[in-house]
């Protein structure tokens, strides 16, 4: 039976639930979940390709656990959990909550079956369902089903990234779902159009502020925020300038055929090294084609690689060379936050259909910074001044993750509706590269040519 099957016969047992607010944006972040397994067998949903990966069925369960754990078990008349054991197999990296099972053996559980956890999911909604219908303007509630409904949705998209890499370990280069066929036969040969001229848009700088305003916004996007996006602060920013959309594949190729990843001298000692133990010579995903040319594999399959679209799957520091290379740097995410936020009530992405789940090139308004990829920055992931952790387990979300570690800003194509906005501060190692990652350029004013 398919994991698409295994679904609809859970979704037809499913109770139906009141109509409240809270709920209703329950139940649809959790369809989401499942929707996103739909196309999956059961052994798809159950590999693991790295350590820093996760199966799709693990992630189905964890967000579920996160439910039972933080909420009915506090508020639940009568609590009793679907399995004493799922509390350890399921619990990421919640210490003070109790063991975990460790994190690059999650493929080695081929018990409980997908069939269980989607019974686990079912149960724990109804449950969920009862409570929030008698406790939704409870405010701790109200708080702690948003925070999951936020994680989940961080789920969702690392359920997509986990899963390219996981098609990607496949000699066969399955895809996830099709992709539109190439329009012409020149994107069949690999070659396509350049990306539209790339300028700086320039800024004054001096005394701005960045964060999240913990005020009710007009939409939950941006009412909502995690922890480390606060508080709220002032930052001085010398005058800058940064570029009006990512950079393209086409821009990148160039940097790979000019031999960038043979010069010491654009890496960092550490992206030098990390470059040579694995051999890094391209970007994840890349594959070398007819002569001249170059494929791209896509949660579509294997594609030609587009020169127009923004290039992908970059690590920190490949994203840093890039930039050293074309004569730029990395932005601070002081000033992609203030540059992006003018930008917001114009830029906000919208839903993308299965078959999108791919960055695309930029039209000539476009300055992508939100809905095709994270983009680094060269700060550091650090807490803000005055920034404490949440008291209890849930304190355990953000904070403890601040070293070590660059941020990105944005979203990407594999990001849920509703889930960006200008102070989200995503955060990876320098290292990460399989996640929907890519750069944008910036400069001091003083480095552009005259007339910008």
């Amino acid at each position: 039976m398919s994991a698409a099957m295994l679904i609809d016969e859970v979704l037809a047992t499913a109770p139906a639930h009141a109509v409240v607010p809270l709920v209703q944006r329950y139940h649809a972040v959790r369809q989401h979940s499942l929707g996103l397994v739909t196309p999956l067998s059961p052994e798809d949903c159950c590999a693991q390709s790295m350590p820093d990966a996760s199966p799709a069925k693990w992630h189905l369960a964890h967000t579920t656990w996160f439910f039972e754990t933080f909420v009915l078990e506090r508020w639940e008349p009568d609590f009793a959990p679907f399995h004493p054991g799922f509390r350890m197999l399921f619990n990421s990296y919640y210490d003070s909550v109790g063991e975990r099972h460790p994190r690059p053996a999650r493929g080695l559980l081929t018990r409980p079956s997908l069939a269980e956890v989607l019974i686990y999911r079912q149960q724990v909604d109804a449950r969920m369902g009862t409570l929030l219908q008698q406790l939704h303007a409870n405010p701790e509630v109200q708080a702690l089903v948003t925070l999951g409904l936020q994680h989940e949705q961080q789920h969702q998209e690392l359920m997509l990234t986990d899963l390219k890499h996981l098609l990607f370990a496949n000699p066969l280069r399955p895809a996830y779902v099709a992709r539109p066929a190439p329009v012409d036969a020149a994107e069949v040969a690999g070659a396509s159009r350049a990306a539209r001229p790339l300028r700086f848009q320039q800024f004054a700088g001096g005394l701005v502020e960045i964060g999240h305003a913990r005020q009710a916004l007009d939409d939950e996007a941006t009412a909502f925020a995690f922890d480390n996006e606060s508080p709220r602060h002032k930052v001085y920013l010398a005058p800058y300038a940064i570029a009006d959309r990512l950079v393209s594949n086409g821009e990148y190729r160039a940097f790979v055929e000019d031999g960038g990843y043979d010069d010491p001298l654009l890496w960092l000692s550490e992206g030098w090294a990390w470059r040579q133990a694995a051999q890094h010579r391209h970007p994840l995903y890349w594959e070398p084609g007819a002569p001249g040319a170059w494929l791209a594999f896509t949660l579509g399959g294997l594609q030609p690689l587009r020169d127009a679209e923004p290039v992908a799957h970059l690590s920190y520091f490949e994203a840093d060379a890039f930039a050293r290379w074309a004569g730029a740097r990395l932005p601070t995410e002081a000033e992609w936050e203030h540059a992006a936020g003018a930008a917001w009530a114009e830029a906000r992405p919208g839903l993308r259909g299965p078959d999108q789940l791919h960055p695309q090139h930029a039209a000539e308004a476009q300055a992508q910074w939100f809905g095709e990829l994270w983009q680094w920055t060269q700060s550091s992931y650090a807490a803000y001044p005055g920034f404490r952790p949440a008291p209890g387990a849930v304190g355990e979300y953000n904070g403890k993750f601040m070293v070590n570690q660059y941020v990105l800003r944005g979203s990407s194509c594999a990001t849920p509706a509703g889930h960006a906005r200008p102070s989200y501060r995503n955060f990876f190692p320098a290292t990460a590269c399989w996640q929907f990652s890519g750069l944008r350029l910036a400069k001091d004013l003083s480095e552009l040519p005259p007339g910008g």
